[in-house]
């Protein structure tokens, strides 16, 4: 067992309640775009959804300690800013004192477990809007994926609605990660083209009755001009498991220079890089910025 999960272990056996006490006395960020003016969110809510693979290990994120290393690594480089995740996760990193200064995201819908047959029905089974509150965190974030011929999509669209509605109410980000997705051979699969892109857009940014504090995440697709003429949103470029790194660089550094784009918020990516050099890695993305 590393130190860092035996202080973890002996708190939440011992004083549970020192996870508020660390939450209060946390210093907050004083934007979520940091000091630079633009944001760079490590991500790591997937373990929640049964999403723990990265490449060719289906249990990579399954290892809470390396992850909590990899994420304390990514935490302390310059430029990043925050941090999005269930509350397993964030109350571990708050134990460990490594959160003054970001901002903090809550993962809201973890339900619809990565390959379900129920996947679309992705009930709020994370955070919600009462909690992230409560703990000072910075706002909320929604996977809505909608799929046009599942029955579950309308109870999803309006579970997401009614989460927008209650982070704007507290004047608390919204962070809306929407897809529109289909059932190909028993999975999910998300729909990448600029048209569909642009039709996920369109329906995430009318959810809800505010709108002011509401964000995008998005995946970087062909024709980004042209995807994010379809809202002025604020949007974060979300980074998935890559491929190819290279590429994957380069069309962060383009989609970047687009009016709405405010920074990267990306996970498996950045803390399981092929090289296994997670501070190389995160100093590269933040040096995109």
């Amino acid at each position: 067992m590393s130190d860092k999960v035996r202080r973890i272990v002996e708190a939440r056996v011992n004083n549970p309640g020192a996870i508020a006490e660390a939450a209060a006395r946390r210093v907050r960020a004083r934007s979520p775009l940091g000091g630079h003016g633009r944001a760079m969110i490590i991500a790591a809510d997937h373990p929640a959804r049964g999403a723990n693979a990265v490449g060719a290990d289906p249990s990579a994120m399954a290892d809470r300690s390396a992850l909590l290393d990899r994420m304390c690594v990514a935490l302390e480089r310059p430029g990043v800013t925050g941090v999005l995740a269930t509350a397993d996760i964030l109350e571990d990193l708050l134990l460990l004192g490594v959160l003054d200064g970001k901002s903090v995201f809550g993962s809201m819908n973890r339900a619809g477990l990565a390959g379900s047959a129920f996947e679309i029905d992705d009930r709020f089974t994370g955070y919600d809007a009462e909690a992230i509150a409560a703990m000072g965190f910075d706002g909320g974030k929604t996977l809505t994926r909608i799929c046009l011929d599942d029955p579950a999509t309308p109870s999803a669209l309006t579970d997401t609605a009614r989460a927008v509605d209650e982070l704007n109410d507290r004047q608390l980000i919204a962070l809306v990660e929407p897809f529109l997705s289909r059932w190909v051979d028993g999975k999910i699969r998300n729909d990448l083209s600029p048209e569909a892109v642009i039709t996920s857009i369109t329906i995430a940014s009318g959810l809800g009755r505010r709108s002011a504090y509401t964000w995008l995440k998005l995946p970087v697709v062909a024709e980004m001009e042209r995807v994010l003429a379809s809202s002025t949103l604020p949007v974060l470029l979300l980074g998935g498991e890559v491929k190819d790194a290279e590429a994957a660089f380069n069309a962060w550094h383009k989609a970047l220079s687009l009016p709405t784009v405010q920074g990267l918020i990306v996970g498996r990516s950045l803390l399981y890089p092929a090289d296994g050099d997670v501070a190389g890695a995160v100093d590269r993305a933040v040096s995109l910025l």
